[in-house]
C-alpha cells in the first residue's frame, strides 16, 4: 500500500535533528516503500521549514527545501497525488467525530489516502479512524 507522509514526516526526513529523525528515515529504509505527496504536504513542509522560527537555526531555504523534495520523490518510488478530496462531502468525513482545529489537515489527508487506496503515514496520534468513512486501522500508520 502506498504511504501518503504526513508533513511531520518529511521534516524529520530533512532534519537530522528532528526528535523523530531515526524512525522517519528507517521508514524511508523499508525495502519496497512506495510513496505518495499532495500540494497541501508539498506546501506545508516548505513552509514548515522556513518559518522564521523554525528549529535553532530558522529558516532553511525554500529552494533548498523545494530541491530536496524534489530529490527524494525521484529517488523513491513515488505518486504525486492532486487534492481532489473535499472535506464538504458529507460521504467522506464524518464530523461529528472531528475534536477541533488542529485535527482537520490530518483528517483531510487520511481522506486523501483512503480515496487513492493508500495509507497515511504520521508521527500524529490524536487522528481520529472514525472522522473518516470507510477508514481503517489498514489506512493509518503512527510511526
Amino acid at each position: 500500500m502506498r504511504l501518503l507522509l504526513d508533513v511531520n514526516v518529511w521534516v524529520a526526513l530533512f532534519d537530522d535533528a528532528h526528535i523523530f529523525s531515526e524512525q522517519a528515515n528507517q521508514l524511508i529504509e523499508t525495502r519496497g516503500i512506495r510513496i505518495a505527496t499532495c500540494p497541501l504536504v508539498e506546501n506545508r513542509v516548505i513552509r514548515v521549514m522556513n518559518s522564521p522560527s523554525y528549529g535553532r537555526r530558522g529558516a532553511v531555504g525554500i529552494r533548498r527545501v523545494r530541491d530536496r523534495l524534489r530529490e527524494a520523490c525521484s529517488a523513491l518510488d513515488h505518486e504525486f497525488w492532486p487534492d481532489d478530496v473535499s472535506l464538504r462531502d458529507d460521504d467522506r468525513v464524518d464530523f461529528d467525530r472531528v475534536h477541533g482545529h488542529q485535527q482537520i489537515s490530518n483528517v483531510y489527508l487520511l481522506a486523501l489516502a483512503i480515496a487513492h487506496h493508500g495509507c497515511l503515514a504520521t508521527f500524529d496520534r490524536a487522528i481520529p479512524l472514525s472522522a473518516v468513512r470507510g477508514a481503517t486501522a489498514r489506512n493509518l500508520r503512527n510511526i
